[in-house]
């Protein structure tokens, strides 16, 4: 799975941020203190240019104040009372047609989704909770976009408005009620998304009895039998069965089955491991170059994702992870060691022997003392998960027997594991998640409320700003405006990287220039008035590009079907730092909408 950016500790991204950055909450003032006073400035301009210097202060001065004290005397039964009335709307609108198109969906999913995929979860998985999060996010929009501007057109906000409700709580009301709409479709599409999965793709095999042969210790004693299964959906699995029969069909296609006697014969269970939530440790990566020197990322081997980065194999190139709070409590009885995660990304520069894996080799090493394990050498899975335990019982690059825990533990808890690359012009590439200390197991179940959760977040920061642009805006307009908020939501990593400067080739202005004049991006342009000219409108759109990107939301994070589709558990942090954005934007685009309501003529 690619996790691009560290997810941090709740309260940490709450109040102070990650390196280089500030915290969410101070953020959030200075956005919101940069926008009111914006607002503030522009509302200033424009009475004073309709009704004078004097006059238009006054209006500006009068508007904030009863803003602020409409805002502070919201009554929750009015709110509530008008969330109703938005529900009752949102179904005349027949919003129950998104669950028809989804049940097709599902009926004929499929047909397109083929079960010979090597690891089918991920792609069932991925296709439901997208195509439930583009449904939800499509009914979000319609709704929030074309509510308030058809009671426009048809004159019902009269008859709400000369009621005794505020303007704020109208805003409000519609955001609730939209939302309520919006969170029964998604828990409906949730429940039958996840039963679509797990009936999907539950099979089972019979023991292919031609295949099994006995199994002997050193001594020649019959400890059980090895073999395989039956063929089915497309996947085989190898057998080991202990004296009794009882057994497991060992992983494939991401998962596993139990074998039980039942009336003297085997029977093979349904598969266990369709769904995971794995719950990773992660530890700190860092590299040695080919020489052994260290650096903080390997070599590229060309890609324009730098996500990434290589070791060359059969040189002292080496991707080195290091853990914290290791301790025996971690180590698994029935792997016999420690269990840990590994992604390899392999590069191949000559294609090798057909049909043989790269090799690569493990060496766990204790921080501390530098007291180093001998090689464990491993055949490289390319892009998938393959999870192992480094055993309890090891040998020293002396020949000497070691305990994992006892000697290659540090005394502060640290553990060092290096993978190196043993085949010559060949590559292995590593990012910081690829490797993982393996916890017990969370709840998939809980685990795919929490994604379907994140698509609610998503859903109500869509709902919020449609209601906001809506108070203003015609229905189509308001409709576009929240898609492209939408589209450069997801594009907001782009926004900072161009404000920010670490792209290749300078700023808009500058990149086009040297694209009319055939210049490469590396070379400095000469110092001239009109680089200077470049350089300052640069410096202009940049900032303005800046300020946007502080008020998009960053759909690109909020997104977790990755962290379902690929097995893994979605992080509590993760789930409240969305949760809080999303109260963020609630509040923001409440207040904005306010404001923006009382600019309309009805409002007057």
């Amino acid at each position: 799975m690619v996790l691009e950016h560290e997810i941090l500790p709740y309260f940490q991204w709450l109040w102070s941020g990650g390196a280089g950055s500030i915290g969410a909450l101070p953020r959030f003032l200075l956005v919101a203190l940069g926008l009111g006073l914006l607002g503030l400035m522009l509302g200033y301009v424009i009475a004073a240019a309709r009704h004078g210097l004097l006059r238009g202060g006054d209006i500006v001065y009068r508007t904030i104040t009863n803003g602020v004290r409409e805002l502070f005397e919201t009554s929750p039964r009015r709110v509530m009372a008008l969330a109703g009335l938005a529900m009752k709307e949102a179904w005349r609108r027949r919003v129950v047609v998104a669950l028809v198109v989804f049940f097709i969906i599902l009926i004929f999913a499929s047909w397109f989704l083929k079960k010979n995929h090597q690891d089918p979860a991920k792609l069932y998985i991925s296709f439901v909770l997208t195509a439930t999060t583009y449904l939800v996010l499509g009914i979000a929009l319609l709704l929030s976009a074309f509510s308030l501007p058809n009671d426009f057109k048809t004159k019902t906000i009269y008859t709400i408005v000369t009621k005794p409700v505020r303007l704020g709580e109208i805003v409000l009301g519609r955001i609730l009620g939209f939302t309520a709409v919006g969170t029964i479709l998604l828990a409906i599409m949730g429940v039958c998304s996840y039963v679509f999965v797990n009936r999907s793709l539950d099979h089972t095999h019979g023991i292919d009895e031609v295949s099994l042969k006995n199994v002997t210790d050193a001594d020649g004693a019959n400890i059980g039998k090895d073999g395989r299964t039956t063929l089915e959906n497309y996947h085989r699995h190898d057998v080991e069965l202990d004296t009794n029969g009882d057994g497991f069909a060992l992983g494939n296609f991401g998962h596993t089955h139990k074998i039980v006697q039942r009336g003297g014969k085997g029977m093979v269970l349904g598969a266990d491991g369709i769904m995971r939530a794995r719950v990773p440790q992660w530890g700190k990566l860092t590299f040695l170059d080919r020489q052994g020197v260290p650096k903080e990322r390997g070599i590229s081997v060309g890609s324009e994702w730098t996500y990434r980065s290589f070791v060359d194999g059969s040189t002292q190139a080496t991707a080195i992870w290091t853990f914290d709070k290791i301790s025996e409590a971690l180590n698994s009885e029935e792997e016999g060691g420690l269990p840990i995660g590994l992604i390899v990304r392999v590069f191949r520069t000559h294609k090798g022997t057909i049909g043989k894996a790269i090799t690569g080799s493990i060496q766990v090493r204790n921080p501390e003392t530098g007291l180093t394990s001998d090689l464990i050498p491993f055949a490289a899975l390319d892009a998938k998960i393959d999870e192992r335990a480094i055993p309890r019982k090891l040998t020293g690059t002396d020949n000497s027997e070691l305990d994992l825990y006892k000697d290659l533990v540090s005394s502060n808890g640290q553990l060092e594991i290096r993978v190196q690359c043993l085949e010559r012009g060949q590559y292995f590439g590593f990012a910081q998640p690829d490797m993982y200390i393996r916890m017990r197991d969370a709840s998939p179940m809980v685990n795919y409320v929490k994604v379907c959760l994140s698509i609610w977040v998503q859903m109500v920061i869509v709902i919020a700003i449609g209601v906001a642009a809506s108070t203003l805006l015609s229905g189509p307009v308001a409709m576009l405006f929240t898609v492209s908020f939408i589209v450069l939501g997801f594009f907001r990593p782009f926004f900072v990287d161009v404000a920010q400067g670490p792209q290749y080739g300078g700023g808009p202005i500058e990149s086009f220039y040297r694209l009319i004049t055939q210049m490469n991006m590396i070379s400095a342009l000469e110092d001239s008035a009109v680089t200077r000219l470049i350089k300052g409108v640069d410096w202009v759109y940049e900032s303005l590009m800046l300020s946007l990107a502080q008020v998009l939301p960053d759909f690109s994070k909020l997104s977790t079907v990755d962290f379902a589709a690929y097995g893994f558990n979605v992080p509590a942090d993760l789930v409240f730092q969305n949760l809080t954005m999303c109260l963020a934007y609630v509040v923001g685009m409440s207040i904005l909408g306010y404001f923006l309501f009382r600019t309309r003529e009805v409002a007057r």
